[in-house]
């Protein structure tokens, strides 16, 4: 049977929207690492670890060059040590936490030294980094004694990637579509639940959904910028765009990224195909389709939405997964 997970803007109500999740039945909640958008990752997940009693948590995803390997250990060491057993840690190369600094995504050559630095240090080896020796060298009682066991996924849509995933790591956040080969694959996923008889168009889906179909806008000015004439105006959300001074401009698309239109050309988004771009439907329809994941290999799905009445959809994907 499916896990049913939900991710969580790592922010001022991140931790109260947290225990609602753990009320609502979820198996667990997860934040990004995008310090440019919110609040830091590790402070969100230490509040969360203290402020509910059951439910798993974990960050999905963290970018590696945001953080020294140690400095990385040490945190997620910390945490378990508030939270045993319930922290889990997902990895990623960071398209949306780095594009807002204008960086490129890492590459998978980096995640691989990163991700087996920390994974060496949570079992207490001794780890060259950067030409120095390193190992956690906490007296009794400061961190949980090594090693120190917490499951490690990767994100990844392209084959590289998921190759790494399953060579080095417990399972794959998936971006895309289930992948098999994974004894834990958990499809992240984005959109809004429909009431029955309400359209996409309606104010309060599109208000939902704009920020989220705006991410393929984004990713799309990135890397084929021409491509952006496909989109529904696309065109006109380019001339918005580049009406901003270009050493700068990078700053302006990623402003509210995943969580609101405040960036002031988002607006223009078109929501009309909404149902095919995200995980938006009727609870009926998305039934139909969390079924569809779980035939195609699917373990779990990490429900997501933008900054916009975050209890509203934790309470509706909680209804669409039959949780209590």
């Amino acid at each position: 049977m499916l896990t049913y997970d939900f991710r969580l803007p790592p922010g001022p109500r991140t931790a109260e929207y947290a225990l609602l999740a753990e009320e609502l039945g979820f198996r667990a909640v997860w934040c990004p690492e995008v310090p440019a958008f919110g609040h830091d990752i590790w402070v969100t997940l230490a509040r969360i670890a203290e402020k509910t009693t059951r439910i798993k948590f974990g960050p999905a995803v963290l970018i590696p060059s945001y953080r020294h390997p140690m400095a990385q250990a040490s945190a997620i060491a910390s945490v378990e040590q508030i939270a045993p057993g319930r922290l889990m840690v997902g990895f990623g190369t960071g398209f949306t936490g780095r594009a807002g600094m204008g960086k490129k995504a890492l590459s998978i050559a980096s995640m691989r030294t990163h991700i087996t630095q920390v994974q060496a240090l949570l079992r207490g080896d001794v780890v060259d980094i950067d030409g120095g020796l390193a190992q956690i060298l906490a007296s009794d009682g400061w961190l949980p004694d090594r090693p120190i066991n917490v499951p490690i996924y990767m994100a990844g849509q392209g084959p590289k990637a998921r190759a790494l995933a399953k060579e080095i790591t417990d399972g794959l956040i998936s971006l895309g579509g289930p992948a098999e080969g994974f004894e834990t694959c958990l499809v992240s996923t984005n959109g809004t639940v429909l009431d029955d008889g309400e359209d996409v168009t309606s104010t309060r889906a599109a208000t939902a959904l704009k920020p989220l179909i705006a991410i393929g806008y984004h990713r799309r000015y990135m890397f084929d910028p021409d491509s952006l004439k496909e989109l529904p105006n696309g065109e006109a959300w380019r001339v918005s765009v580049e009406r901003v001074e270009e050493s700068v401009r990078h700053l302006s698309v990623h402003r509210g990224h995943n969580l609101d239109v405040s960036n002031g050309h988002d607006a223009l988004v078109d929501v009309s195909n909404a149902k095919q771009t995200t995980f938006t439907g009727t609870r009926a329809e998305l039934r139909e389709r969390l079924a569809k994941l779980e035939a195609a290999g699917a373990t779990g799905v990490i429900f997501g939405t933008t900054g916009y009445d975050v209890e509203r959809e934790l309470r509706a994907y909680a209804e669409v997964a039959g949780l209590r």
